[in-house]
């Protein structure tokens, strides 16, 4: 991995970003292992001096999670734990927000006001180390004790996960889709806990494995045996995997009646003399548990009366494992968004949306996807992206629509508990898409490098930004404007690209102004709690105001204006009260 990714981060976009290969290291990470792009990858970075062994932060919403990653590009085969150290450390500092900020560089000052407004939102912490080395022992030693101090704090619980050069190569591999080798592995299976049966024409067996055997399962480090789970272990710091920690520390013995199992596939079962050998090995549901089990080995090595469930399904055709397999892993955390796919007002929306659409479809389910073959994709609605889009344009509220929970737990009633039509649903889709096509990176509207960093986010302001422009000029500022309405006239005057270029320049405008009222009154700006903060919406209509104003005046400016109003020229009655949000 190490020549690998020393070719790749030889690459111009590497070269001309980041000085030296500890940052470009960082950066091939944050794009290649979080996905991230050009623009949220550099402003991601935090190394330097002041950075208080803090190389990047990256705090992903969808999972609620912050990534606080420290970076060691080595050439060599070990390393000794003074990175592991470092991590600590770092630990201990962001225990105290406030200080840690007026003693770091400029990026982590912003990161950190970041850090502070999603602990807020009780986001989770996960400390990454990632390295192109291996720990020596005595540093295997220092993780396992470092993360259970992480863990178990009152104070600041937290994840630490080591990514070495094996774990690497794994989630590389993962992100590129690629199928890795499935494992062959032997079993001790113990005379009375187990059973052998046949399902149909399936073989299986049901054996109660000793936990010290778990830990000697090739694969769980790395993630090969996760074959089709992409999603690496939340570690020790997620809640559901610190009560497993817990009984693995402290009542290893009742683990095998307070945990639901193990399901694994394979394509061949012999058992001989208390030795079970499986061959292409996959765990299809266990990779929180294993792993788990494989970060509390110490406590599991010498527990000699602890087990835990197995079902090992025979399969040998492959298609039918990679079947089963992808659809056992699709399971994950229920989320309140998923347990209101079913909701009644749900079920009307999507029923009067595909009655009014007869070659559309309404998504619902997430992982859900229409046919394209049998649908008509440009009358694709989807449940999560209408939550956001309603509650940034009749909520007047994007500042929560990187919130999936807030919208489908705190706010679902006042958003989806209404009549909304079908066309309204469609005006909303369509108005989404036409800003989203602009949020790129050949960035055609020219907007601030830190605005495109945020494309989770800011494109909901752009689309507030579309409703402003129609109350402002229809006088009705303190209403909001039916989206159908807005998008069939802006559609029937041929303006709608004009508008969302204007639109955009007056959020670029306001995000810029808010950043020099920053400096200039000498404060920290971060990026992402304006977007997050109700600031940047009367930022917005100043912007906005200002646009309307200034062109006004200047020559030829009159006649836009003019245009601008006949094209968006609305009644009383297309406006409505905003619904509350907050």
């Amino acid at each position: 991995m190490y020549e690998k990714i020393k070719a790749e981060i030889a690459q111009e976009y590497y070269l001309n970003h980041f000085p030296d290969d500890g940052q470009r290291f960082v950066a091939w990470y944050l794009r290649n292992i979080h996905n991230l792009d050009t623009y949220e990858t550099k402003n991601c970075i935090t190394d330097g001096a002041g950075d208080k062994q803090i190389d990047a932060v990256y705090i992903d919403d969808q999972a609620s999670t912050i990534y606080i990653i420290q970076g060691k590009f080595y050439k060599s085969d070990t390393v000794g734990g003074e990175p592991l150290r470092e991590v600590l450390a770092s630990w201990v500092l962001i225990q105290n927000l406030p200080q840690l900020q007026n003693d770091a560089n400029e990026k982590l000052r912003i990161k950190i006001g970041e850090i502070a407004t999603a602990l807020q939102d009780d986001y989770e912490i996960c400390f990454e180390l990632i390295t192109t080395a291996g720990l020596t022992e005595a540093a295997k030693k220092d993780l396992a004790a470092f993360q259970e101090t992480l863990a178990e704090s009152d104070t600041l619980s937290a994840n630490l996960v080591v990514v070495d050069h094996e774990t690497l190569r794994g989630r590389y591999d993962a992100a590129l889709n690629r199928n890795r080798p499935y494992i062959n592995h032997e079993f001790t299976v113990e005379p009375g806990k187990y059973m052998e049966m046949r399902i149909g024409a399936t073989r299986a067996v049901i054996a109660a494995v000793p936990l010290r055997e778990c830990i000697k399962i090739p694969g769980v480090k790395d993630g090969t045996l996760f074959r089709k789970n992409v999603r690496q272990s939340l570690g020790t710091g997620n809640k559901v995997n610190k009560g497993i920690a817990r009984t693995l520390r402290h009542n290893p013995e009742e683990f095998f009646f307070l945990h639901n199992g193990i399901t694994a596939i394979c394509s061949s079962i012999q058992i001989d003399d208390g030795v079970m050998r499986v061959r292409e090995l996959n765990v299809v549901n266990g990779c929180q548990s294993l792993s788990t089990i494989f970060s509390c080995s110490e406590s599991v090595r010498s527990a000699s009366d602890a087990y835990v469930m197995f079902r090992f399904y025979e399969i040998d055709d492959p298609e039918r494992a990679d079947n089963i397999s992808t659809s056992t892993n699709s399971q994950s955390a229920v989320k309140a968004r998923d347990l209101r796919s079913n909701d009644k007002y749900v079920l009307q929306m999507k029923k009067a949306y595909e009655q009014f659409y007869t070659d559309g479809y309404f998504v619902t389910k997430r992982g859900e996807q229409a046919d394209p073959v049998k649908y008509n994709t440009a009358h694709t609605a989807e449940l999560t992206a209408l939550g956001k889009q309603l509650i940034a344009w009749h909520s007047q509220r994007p500042t929560i629509s990187y919130s999936e929970s807030k919208i489908f737990d705190k706010y679902f009633d006042q958003l989806f508990h209404r009549d909304y039509s079908p066309e309204k649903v469609q005006a909303l889709s369509e108005l989404y898409s036409a800003v989203h096509r602009n949020w790129n990176s050949d960035n055609p509207l020219s907007l601030n490098e830190a605005l495109l960093a945020m494309k989770a986010y800011a494109p909901y302001h752009h689309l507030y930004a579309v409703s402003v422009l129609a109350c402002e000029i229809n006088r009705m500022q303190d209403l909001v404007p039916n989206p159908a309405v807005v998008l069939k006239k802006l559609k029937d005057s041929n303006q709608l690209e004009s508008v969302i270029e204007l639109t955009g320049q007056c959020l670029n405008m306001a995000f810029e102004t808010a950043v020099e009222d920053a400096v200039q009154n000498n404060r920290v700006f971060s990026p992402q709690n304006w977007s997050k903060a109700k600031a940047s919406l009367k930022d917005i209509r100043t912007a906005i105001k200002q646009y309307l104003l200034v062109t006004k005046s200047v020559q030829g400016g009159k006649q836009v204006i003019e245009t601008l109003s006949r094209s968006l020229q609305m009644a009383k009655d297309d406006f409505e009260s905003r619904w509350t949000a907050d």
